[in-house]
């Protein structure tokens, strides 16, 4: 098993590439914190990989006490944290960069940038006490190769990047790794956000005919990139972005 002996917190636990993610490290033996807005999804994931192996945190990503709360759970249940995944993210519908309200740039930047700098704070004293470990953020094509309708979406994905790039540097001396996964549109709950228009076979073309291998995302494929990056296997690995994509950002 790649990561035996682990301790992984997933943000976005309960759905979409979180679950993916959470489900697929606890397979590959890691004691897993699946942490969600929505404590039901959470507890769900938690149920399909098994009593012992992973607990749930009902977790707004940015909100300081509940990032604690979630950093404390997994040293109360497991003793400590080796790997996080930051992979909560919310977006605006597919529109203007004129008519997105105040409140939904707000939340945007909230979850999808802030988030990141808080549960830093919270889990890099704990992976500096077990000798390192591994950050890995879920960020987007969207902040590499930016497409209309998505503006400000982009640009929290862009943050996400760069701040994983200078992260990286930062923290390479208490050998902590820090990389980034930037999938392509996926079959997740945001899926029609992203389109921003109903999710049928024929709107669904029109988005897959930008990527050359002929398909979306699936939370198994981003999985298996988080895997990649929590794994000892990938201990000269910091700084990446990698793009899973299908060849989409060519």
């Amino acid at each position: 098993m790649r990561l035996r002996d682990k301790v992984a917190i997933v943000t976005g636990g309960g759905s979409g590439f979180g679950r993916g993610i959470a489900e697929l490290f606890a397979g590959e033996g890691a004691k897993v914190v699946v942490a969600d807005i929505n404590g039901a999804a959470a507890r769900s994931c938690v149920e399909a990989i098994g009593s012992g192996r992973a607990v749930a945190t009902t977790t707004d990503v940015t909100k300081r006490v509940d990032v604690d709360a979630m950093v404390a759970a997994a040293v109360e249940a497991f003793g400590g944290v080796d790997i996080l995944v930051n992979n909560a993210g919310v977006t605006h519908k597919n529109q203007s960069l004129m008519t997105v309200t105040e409140d939904e740039f707000d939340r945007i930047y909230a979850v999808n940038v802030k988030s990141i700098y808080l549960t830093t704070l919270a889990v890099v004293p704990l992976m500096e006490k077990r000798g390192g470990g591994s950050i890995i953020n879920t960020a987007s094509t969207a902040g590499l190769r930016p497409r209309p309708g998505l503006t400000w979406y982009n640009g929290s994905k862009g943050a996400a990047i760069t701040l994983t790039k200078s992260m990286a540097v930062e923290l390479a001396p208490k050998n902590i790794r820090v990389n980034a996964i930037n999938p392509v549109i996926g079959e997740t709950g945001m899926l029609e956000q992203f389109m921003g228009v109903a999710d049928t076979p024929e709107n669904r073309a029109k988005f897959i005919a930008g990527i050359p291998l002929g398909r979306m995302s699936t939370p198994r494929d981003i999985a298996n990139a988080a895997l990649f990056l929590a794994d000892p296997a990938s201990a000269f690995v910091t700084g990446v972005a990698i793009e899973v994509d299908g060849g989409r950002c060519i």
